[in-house]
């Protein structure tokens, strides 16, 4: 519907954008993700699957065929130039695909998350009535990182030097999210920065409320 809120979710790996996702879809939004249109644009046999292929061979794919997501990531992410190629296949196919997703949803939903976490660094700018950073501190990105992933501290620390710093983001952010603490304290600041988000909405622009506001 016109004058549906957008809120672009975006910050530092393992900083907890995927947290705060789902927190805001349990608000009432609609949270799309472009880590999983990531997926998309990659499945097997796509343009985008072809042209990482041609570039890095078959080495990069499962036996069932598919991107191996941590043996391409150990290699772009030792290479600023092979991560530039893998950016330039990716980025404009996951950025059309925001666009079109985000056509559909503001037609049902009353409010809509964009997730995507390299949005300072592409360049690439979406309408967004604001652009939400979330934060955590480096240890904690750290730890989280090796964690989830079974990376080793050393490929932790390289995914994180290859991304803008998280304090820059923050700079840039309409509102920023801190993800430091407890669950709840994060809930807490993601229903305040709702509430602030409709609360300064003009009486044309108020639509449907979230949850969090009713």
């Amino acid at each position: 519907m016109p004058g549906t809120p957008i809120i672009v979710l975006t910050g530092g790996i393992a900083s907890g954008k995927s947290t705060v996702a789902r927190m805001l879809a349990e608000e009432g939004g609609e949270v799309i993700s472009a880590d999983v249109l990531a997926r998309e644009v990659l499945v097997p046999g796509s343009p985008g699957w072809e042209e990482v292929v041609q570039t890095w061979g078959t080495g990069v794919l499962t036996p069932e065929g598919e991107i191996d997501r941590r043996r391409l990531g150990r290699r772009v992410f030792a290479s600023s130039e092979e991560r530039r190629r893998l950016e330039e296949i990716t980025h404009p196919r996951i950025f059309a695909l925001l666009q079109e997703r985000l056509a559909a949803a503001v037609a049902r939903a009353p409010f809509v998350v964009l997730e995507v976490p390299l949005y300072f660094e592409t360049g690439r700018r979406l309408p967004a009535s604001e652009v939400w950073v979330v934060y955590a501190d480096r240890a904690t990105q750290l730890a989280r990182l090796v964690e989830r992933s079974g990376l080793t501290p050393a490929e932790a620390e390289a995914r994180l030097a290859a991304q803008q710093p998280l304090t820059e983001k923050c700079a840039l952010a309409d509102r920023v999210i801190d993800n430091s603490g407890t669950r709840e304290q994060t809930r807490r600041a993601v229903q305040e920065a709702l509430a602030a988000l409709w609360g300064r909405r003009g009486p044309g622009e108020q639509g449907r409320s979230p949850k969090a506001v009713k």
